[in-house]
């Protein structure tokens, strides 16, 4: 036994406070919160930001604070979205579609049609000039000149002509496909006079030209360009309610016949501004006269530009 104690001696002072503290160290790696813990924490693949504890902030104050990035915002409209209650005699409603969001907003009644009378115009020339793109072919100068005539100076006898070279009444179905239209559809007699289109497909259609899937990418300024000079009976309407300056670039084509079958004026008008669209129709006893109808389109647009009227 005595042997035995030779070879062990009694642990010293020194030894003892050396394994303490080591007992001590290891506890502060354990503790959250401690620099140790975080050093212990790199030390193990997760890493924690300089001078910063891997534990939740006690305090919110410091976390880092993040900017919200800021959304872009749109100019306004310059129509008021409400409706609006004018002493007008007969039928009329109105809408206008924001294209840059493709946001329509009108009168309540803005899904019902009427016939378009020469507003479809703007469609049968459209139709043409992008069917002839696709062919890879360019409309003679003779072609385009009629086309300027349909437009500015809506020249029914041409108007017939294009309509009937485009396919008729499928070509009206292209338009309702092409426009992704709701309420719109041809005519029962197949003529393009009598096409059924609401103020709300009105402004679809706008869009459709505005955008170029009407005219297609070759013609589609071309076509906007024949719009803004409308000129003679034809320009009356929505973008007489604009300031003059404003008016020449604003593309339109409007409608007005008498209907004797119903006894009815039916006038509408189609406008494309900047960033918007317009579709307002009124009808009304025919024995009122085309001016009665085409002093209300503008009246009407003055209204939802939140003019006194």
């Amino acid at each position: 036994m005595a042997n035995s104690r030779r070879g062990h001696k009694p642990l010293t002072v020194a030894a003892v406070a050396a394994i303490l503290i080591g007992l001590v160290l290891v506890s502060l790696r354990l503790l959250p919160g401690s620099p140790l813990a975080s050093a212990a924490a790199a030390h193990w693949g997760e890493p924690s930001p300089p001078g910063r504890s891997t534990s939740e902030p006690s305090d919110r104050s410091d976390r880092p604070r993040v900017s919200p990035t800021p959304s872009p915002s749109l100019e306004p409209l310059p129509f008021r979205e409400q409706q609006i209650d004018l002493d007008l005699k007969g039928w009329y409603a109105w809408s206008v579609q924001d294209t840059r969001t493709g946001k329509i907003f009108g009168s309540e009644n803005m899904d019902e049609t009427s016939t378009t009378a020469s507003l479809i115009k703007s469609w049968i020339v459209a139709d043409y000039l992008r069917k002839a793109g696709e062919a890879g072919k360019t409309p003679s100068d003779a072609k385009l000149a009629d086309a300027t005539r349909i437009i500015r100076d809506s020249d029914n006898v041409r108007a017939e002509q294009f309509y009937n070279s485009i396919g008729r009444s499928a070509a009206i179905k292209r338009m309702v496909s092409i426009c992704k239209m709701t309420d719109s559809s041809p005519a029962a007699d197949g003529g393009w006079s009598r096409t059924n289109l609401s103020p709300r497909d009105t402004t679809r259609l706008g869009a459709c030209i505005a955008d170029g899937r009407a005219a297609g990418p070759k013609w589609t300024k071309w076509l906007i360009n024949e719009m803004r000079l409308v000129r003679g009976a034809g320009d009356f309407g929505i973008r007489k309610a604009f300031p003059t300056a404003e008016r020449k670039t604003i593309a339109i084509k409007n409608g007005w016949v008498d209907r004797t079958r119903e006894q009815e004026m039916h006038i509408n008008c189609l406008a494309i501004g900047d960033g918007w669209t317009m579709g307002v129709m009124v009808r009304y006893p025919v024995g009122m006269g085309y001016e009665y109808g085409m002093k209300n389109c503008q009246k009407i647009t003055e209204a939802v530009l939140g003019k006194d009227v």
